[in-house]
């Protein structure tokens, strides 16, 4: 399949508005110190960018969540790939996200956290998008709310790809931006049917010989033209 990508935020769009999260974030927690919960992988472009413009003493913790691996499709499966290095109990807590769909990750990440008791804990995403949410998931801060497209770079992906782009971009395919069901890999060619297989001592059957058709010709008599009268 041959990719195209088309530009939905540019680099300095995305700047801005970090920007302008990190200046609500500082605002909100005035005088706290905070510790950002970075999901990786997605999340990690982000998270530092946004760490860089919070004025507040920031902690960085790290945690891996999967319900994807390689596929297109949320498997609806979620699992704890890597854990926290530290409590977070008493502590308040930002979990930083890359996007947010359908919720099933992060519905059942809150829970989790939740049962370590931090002061406060609040999900802050770089993008949303709530034409396909299917769990309930209470944002606290947003930097963009899109459509249902599927979207790769600033660290989001297609198949691990496209991460490093600097700006958010649309996964081009027939000519349209494809939603998450549509971007799948190029249909694979049926094979061929192959002729049976016969074993070394097995003998072809010869086909019976077909009986020769004898055409009879019919002999057709013409008539004559009777001749034109003088």
């Amino acid at each position: 399949m041959a990719d195209r990508i088309e530009m939905m935020f540019s680099e300095q769009e995305v700047s801005d508005r970090i920007r302008e999260l990190g200046q609500e974030i500082t605002r909100d927690y005035a005088g706290k110190e905070i510790t950002l919960i970075c999901i990786l992988k997605g999340a990690s472009f982000f998270a530092c960018e946004l760490a860089k413009r919070i004025e507040l003493p920031v902690q960085m913790e790290y945690m891996r969540c999967s319900s994807y691996g390689d596929e297109t499709i949320s498997s609806g499966v979620v699992k704890i790939v890597q854990d926290l290095d530290s409590p977070i109990r008493d502590k308040d807590v930002i979990v930083v996200e890359d996007i947010i769909d359908t919720g099933r990750t992060m519905h059942y990440l809150i829970k989790i956290l939740k049962q370590r008791e931090p002061a406060s804990l609040k999900i802050c995403s770089l993008l949303d998008k709530p034409d396909r949410r299917v769990a309930d998931v209470d944002l606290d801060y947003v930097g963009f709310v899109i459509p249902d497209k599927f979207i790769v770079g600033y660290g989001l992906d297609y198949a691990q790809r496209y991460r490093n782009l600097p700006y958010i971009g649309i996964v081009i395919l027939d000519g349209e931006g494809n939603t998450e069901e549509e971007i799948k890999e190029e249909p694979k060619e049926e094979p061929k049917e192959k002729p049976a297989e016969i074993a070394p001592d097995e003998k072809v059957p010869e086909k019976a010989a077909e009986p020769e058709k004898t055409e009879k010709k019919r002999k057709t008599k013409t008539r004559k033209k009777p001749e034109a009268r003088k």
